[in-house]
Parts: C-alpha cells; structure tokens; sequence
C-alpha cells in the first residue's frame, strides 16, 4: 500500500510561513548589507546648488576628497547653480534613493526657499537627512568703494542717500537675502537686493561697485576678506568670530535684533536604507573629526557638524518653521 502524503495541520502551516517570512527578512536584511559593503561601486555625485567658488562648493570638494579617501570610491561634485540652491535639490530629490545622488544643501534651499517658490518636491518629505557638516556666521561685507569705516557710518551714507545702495545675495531665498531684508527694517535703511546664483558671481559685482554691500557667508567670503578685497564691518552672531577676532558682531555694532547663520549638510532622497544614511554619517563624522577638516573649518570661521542624524533631521524641521515664521512677519517676497 502506498504511503498516505503527510499531513500539515494549520498550525503547522502558520509555523512553515512564519518560518519563510523571517528567511525572507534575513535574506532582504543580508542583501543590504552586501549592498552597503559594496558601496560606492561607481562614482557618488555630490550636488551642489551654487556656483564653483562658493560656500557650498568649498564644502562639497572638501567632502569629496575625504569620502573618497576613506570609502576608497569616487565622489563627483556636480553643480547646478540657481534657484536658491532647489535646482540641485530638485534633482536629488527625483534621484534614486541608492546612496549615488546626494546632495550639499544649506538651509537657504532646505529651509527658506520652499516658504517664497512652487517646487516640484517636498523639502521636509523627499529629501532625508544624513549629516551636519558645518555652520558658519554670516558677516556684513563691502566692497572698496565704500568709504565706512563702520556700520553706523555706513548707515549714515546709506540714509543721506535713499535708494542708492544695492545688497548681494547668493540667490533669492538666501540667508544672505533674509539678512538684508532684515537689516533694512532694523536700520531704517533704503536698499535694492540684487541676486546672484551664488557668492562667487556676486563678489565680482562687490569688487567691481555694482553692488555696495552683502549680508555673506564667511565660508564663501573669508578669502576675499583676508585678500583685502572686501571689508568686514559685523558678524551676524551673538559672539565674535575667533577667524575674524577685530570684526564686532552686529549688536556691538549698535544694531541688535539680527542674527544670522548658515548650514551645510548632506542629504539623500527619501527612500535610501537607513544602513546606508548611517554609514554615511558616521564617515562624514570622523572626516570632521581630522586634524585637517578642523583647521579647514575653522579656516573658514565654521564650526564643524557633531549631530546625529535624528538631531540633524530636527534642526531641519526647527529651521523650516523658524523661518518661515520669519519670512511671514517680514513680507519678504521672490523678486525682491
């Protein structure tokens, strides 16, 4: 007589299902991890939303040299200058969420710009947050032409004569941009906001006269300030700058109530493995914490990202709706 088949009861099948799901999950959990080892196994691009020369830039080249270095694979910088840095984030945001498309961001792109333009993407959903790199002051420089010796000099020219002054900015929607906006209504000071796609192209114009002043980023202006070309008259901080040690801050300079700073940060598209944003992290952390990324830093009167990524994706949220509260209450508008 042949054999009768075996017989599974139902809970044997419950058994053998649970038995597979769990395979299956170590065997998806396994096939990340391979696929975290194995990363980079082509060129990562690093986005970057300005011109070459600036803030942004120095930040992303700086990146790129020492993640290569550690995670022996190529890092690419790739620009795409305009629109408040949402140019690249657009891109990084619509890239797949492979750990090859990341983007250097600042919280001009991540925080202020989605309040002032329609974009084609979620800056708080799309886009997730890997590591704090660095913040820097923003500092009130002007170019050769201008005479003051001070802010409240410089404040008395501007008012004898109304209309007649120009600020740059990186772009619309900039820290530099809100800065001046600010300053306008804290000194009581006429002005036009000329925009630049970054800080590179406006120092040309600084430089040169067409425009009079700039609300800047010190990691973007430092060297033009150290070359004698630009002049430093305050930081927007609470305290003075140790790169910058005789530049006062703004509320020494007699005008309190503006303080101003900027982030750089790496970001990824919504979607990427947490291992992978955590491998990530923790290689940018000890990049940070070399000898040589310090004194670059500190070159550039920054100071470097210690963050964790849930407290950088907090910063992120607090920043948007900071600012955002700001950019209400002022009225500040695109083509301004």
């Amino acid at each position: 007589m042949a054999p009768k088949p075996a017989v599974l009861r139902r809970g044997g099948w419950v058994a053998l299902a649970t038995g597979c799901c769990a395979l299956a999950l170590l065997a998806a959990a396994a096939a990340r991890d391979v696929a975290a080892q194995a990363y980079p196994s082509k060129p990562v691009r690093l986005m970057v939303g300005a011109s070459p020369g600036g803030g942004t830039d120095i930040v992303a080249r700086m990146l790129a040299e020492k993640l290569g270095e550690s995670m022996k694979g190529q890092f690419i910088v790739d620009n795409k200058p305009g629109a408040s840095n949402t140019i690249a984030a657009d891109f990084t945001a619509h890239a797949a969420p492979d750990g090859y498309t990341l983007l250097v961001a600042t919280n001009t792109g991540q925080a202020i710009a989605p309040h002032l333009m329609k974009l084609n993407y979620d800056a708080q959903k799309d886009l997730t947050p890997v590591a704090l790199v660095m913040v820097v002051p923003n500092v009130l420089v002007v170019g050769s032409g201008i005479t003051a010796k001070d802010v409240k000099e410089l404040v008395a020219q501007m008012k004898a004569k109304p209309g007649t002054f120009n600020y740059a900015s990186s772009g619309s929607g900039s820290t530099q941009h809100l800065a001046g906006e600010a300053f306008k209504t804290l000194a009581g000071v006429q002005m036009t906001h000329i925009p630049y796609k970054g800080s590179s192209q406006a120092h040309i114009d600084l430089i040169s006269g067409q425009a009079q002043l700039m609300f800047d980023t010190t990691s973007s202006a430092i060297g033009q300030i150290k070359g004698g070309k630009l002049r430093a008259l305050a930081v927007t901080t609470a305290a003075r700058s140790p790169e910058l040690p005789d530049v006062p801050t703004l509320a020494e300079a007699g005008f309190p109530g503006l303080e101003m700073t900027t982030w750089y940060g790496v970001l990824a598209p919504a979607g990427t493995p947490k291992e992978l944003v955590a491998r990530l992290h923790d290689e940018i952390m000890k990049a940070l914490k070399s000898p040589d990324v310090q004194k670059r830093i500190a070159n550039l009167a920054g100071e470097p990202g210690t963050l964790t990524v849930e407290q950088f994706a907090d910063l992120n949220r607090a920043d948007y709706a900071r600012y955002g509260k700001l950019i209400r209450e002022s009225a500040v508008k695109l083509e301004q």
